[in-house]
C-alpha cells in the first residue's frame, strides 16, 4: 500500500474510497466530481495544494484530474496564482436541472409576482438531500437600493434559514431525527436556533401555519418567509422565499408575507403536477 493510499488520508478520502468500493462507483470520475464540488465551494478561486489537502489526494493526482476537467472545459486556471475555478462547461450542464421539468421557467413568472407584491427580493430555491442544504437557483430583486441576496447557487443550512425551516417541517419525525443527526445545529448568529427542543417547538408552529420565518438566524439583520413546493408524491422538494432587511420586514408584515409565499408555492406546486401534503 502506498503512502498516498493510508488510512491517515481525510475523512472525505475514505468516504469516497469506500464507497467505490462497495457501490462500484469509478474511483477517478468520484474524485474528480469531489474536486468540481470543492471548487463551486470557493468562487474566488482556489490553490492546487488547498484543493489536495481538502480532499486528502496527492498533488500530482489532483493535477492530473484538473488538468481533464480543464480541457473538457468544466475547470479553468486563471490568474497569476493560477487559481483553480468553474468553467463554462460547469454552467452550462449545472443549467440543465434548472430546466428539469421547467421548474425555474414556470416559476419565475410567479417569483416576480410575488417581488411585485411584497417588495423585496423573491427567491426559488431548491433542497440538497445529499449535502442537506437548501440552494438558491433562482432569484428576482427587488428595486431598493439596499439588497440582502443569496447568490444564485448560495447554500443555507437548513435549521437556520427559512426554506430549510420549511423543509424540515415538511419531514416526519423519522426523518426529522435523521436529518439533524447528520447535520446538527451549528451556530451562525446569536438568533441561530441551537438546541434542539426549541427548534422542534418551531417546526410545530411551521406546520400549523403553513410557512417558516427566518429571523436573522443566518445573517445579522437579514428576515426571510419561505413556504414548500412538493413534487406528485406530495414530497417537499423546493421553497419560494421572500427575503430581506428587518427595517422593512417587521413583525406585523409576517402573517402577510407568509400568506404570499405560500399561494405562490402552492400555484407552483399546482404548475408542476404536484400535490400539496395533507396536514392533520
Amino acid at each position: 500500500m502506498s503512502k498516498a493510499d493510508t488510512p491517515t488520508r481525510s475523512n472525505v478520502r475514505k468516504r469516497n474510497e469506500g464507497g467505490a468500493a462497495s457501490t462500484g462507483q469509478v474511483q477517478s470520475l468520484t474524485r474528480g466530481l469531489v474536486l468540481l464540488e470543492r471548487i463551486a465551494e470557493a468562487p474566488a478561486g482556489i490553490m492546487l495544494t488547498d484543493l489536495s489537502m481538502q480532499v486528502g489526494l496527492p498533488n500530482s493526482t489532483t493535477h492530473r484530474l484538473l488538468t481533464t476537467m480543464q480541457q473538457m472545459g468544466f475547470v479553468q486556471q486563471t490568474g497569476d496564482l493560477g487559481l483553480w475555478s468553474i468553467g463554462v462547461r460547469a454552467f452550462t450542464v449545472g443549467s440543465g436541472f434548472l430546466s428539469s421539468r421547467d421548474l425555474s421557467t414556470m416559476a419565475m413568472p410567479i417569483l416576480r409576482q410575488v417581488m411585485e407584491a411584497a417588495g423585496e427580493t423573491s427567491n426559488l430555491v431548491v433542497f440538497d438531500t445529499d449535502a442537506w442544504q437548501s440552494v438558491v437557483v433562482g432569484q428576482v430583486q427587488c428595486r431598493e437600493l439596499m439588497r440582502m441576496l443569496a447568490p444564485i447557487g448560495g447554500r443555507l443550512p437548513l435549521h437556520a434559514s427559512g426554506a430549510g425551516k420549511a423543509f424540515l417541517a415538511a419531514q416526519d419525525e423519522f426523518h426529522l431525527g435523521r436529518i439533524l443527526q447528520k447535520t446538527g445545529l451549528p451556530q451562525y448568529t446569536e438568533q441561530t436556533i441551537t438546541a434542539p427542543a426549541r427548534l422542534k417547538q418551531e417546526i410545530m408552529q411551521i406546520q400549523k401555519q403553513g410557512f417558516a420565518f427566518d429571523d436573522g438566524e443566518h445573517a445579522i439583520g437579514l428576515r426571510c418567509v419561505a413556504s414548500c413546493i412538493y413534487d406528485e408524491y406530495g414530497e417537499a422538494f423546493a421553497a419560494i422565499s421572500v427575503s430581506g432587511p428587518k427595517s422593512r420586514i417587521p413583525d406585523e408584515r409576517i402573517t402577510h408575507l407568509g400568506s404570499l409565499v405560500m399561494r405562490a408555492a402552492s400555484e407552483v406546486t399546482h404548475h408542476y403536477g404536484g400535490k400539496l401534503k395533507q396536514t392533520s
